[in-house]
């Protein structure tokens, strides 16, 4: 088969994988943000001060808060990261990374309202920002509770792929596409990273992401599809679809509609997965292929 001459491509995700959850790796990330924290704190008030270099002055802002904003950004695009690795795990999985993502993005954005204060704080003149937090900060309340529900009923493991050789070459097609998503991931960021710096404008790094992320989901639906031709293995992933799509357009949504089109998202995934928990038929397997199917990875859905 073409799947299987593609395993030194598939070995290199493994390492990547392996490098990026190493405790220690974990360790630098976290002491590299609170660094560009700190940083960003310093450049703020230099540059309020006039002390900066004109080329830098004109890309650094003036407002503290935006410190605060630079450092949940950086942690959002960690647990994006986190998102693509997952990914030949499996969807329940997967899915889950999601709701964690969708939590930070309204946590990110609460953060975000507050460059709009003035400095020292002052709200007298403006609740605007104050009203935009506190709906943000209960989106992400209530979609964590959501998250805390979608595990405790997706702990089931759907056997969709009863076949070891089927099974494995499915999870090496996730591998292929995840090592994909992560070459555009590094890609689109450097990008991102080069505009900031030369014309201080964001270039909406999230929104590029998750638009490629779409279609990186129907891709999985249709690998998926050839080896859980199934009715409800097709329905349940063809659902997680509409689940994402959802959560991501929340991105684009106003500060009040974001938290709402997250929650329904939410409640949406919550009630798919209960649905197909419940009504998907178990498969009939006898004791010697169950057997063999525990020395498997867990990516059977």
């Amino acid at each position: 088969m073409f799947i299987d001459r593609l395993q030194p491509i598939t070995d290199a995700f493994d390492w990547v994988q392996h490098s990026w959850e190493r405790a220690a790796t974990q360790r630098r990330v976290a002491f590299f943000i609170l660094w560009v924290y700190l940083l960003a704190l310093l450049g703020v008030e230099l540059n309020r001060h006039g002390l900066l270099p004109p080329w830098l002055a004109t890309v650094s802002p003036r407002n503290h808060f935006y410190a605060i904003h630079l450092a949940f950004t950086l942690i959002l695009v960690l647990e994006v990261m986190g998102l693509i690795l997952v990914i030949p795990s499996s969807l329940s999985q997967s899915m889950g990374k999601q709701f964690e993502i969708l939590t930070l993005i309204l946590l990110r954005n609460a953060f975000k309202e507050l460059a709009h204060l003035p400095e020292p704080v002052s709200v007298a003149n403006d609740m605007l920002p104050v009203l935009y937090i506190a709906i943000s900060g209960a989106g992400a309340l209530m979609v964590y509770l959501c998250l805390g529900l979608y595990k405790r009923i997706a702990r089931r493991q759907m056997h969709f792929i009863s076949s070891p050789s089927l099974r494995m070459r499915y999870v090496m097609s996730k591998k292929l596409l995840a090592l994909v998503l992560f070459i555009i991931f590094v890609g689109v960021a450097v990008r991102d990273v080069i505009f900031f710096v030369t014309t201080g404008s964001d270039q909406s790094f999230f929104e590029t992401l998750y638009t490629i992320l779409i279609f990186s989901d129907i891709t999985m639906v249709l690998i998926a599809q050839r080896y859980m031709p199934a009715f409800h293995a097709v329905f349940r992933n063809s659902g997680f679809v509409i689940g994402t799509l959802l959560m991501r357009l929340a991105l684009s949504a106003s500060p009040l509609w974001s938290p709402v089109i997250g929650l329904f998202a939410a409640v949406f995934v919550l009630a798919l997965t209960w649905g197909t928990n419940y009504f998907t038929p178990l498969p009939r397997t006898e004791t010697s292929s169950d057997e063999g199917q525990k020395a498997l990875p867990e990516t059977t859905d």
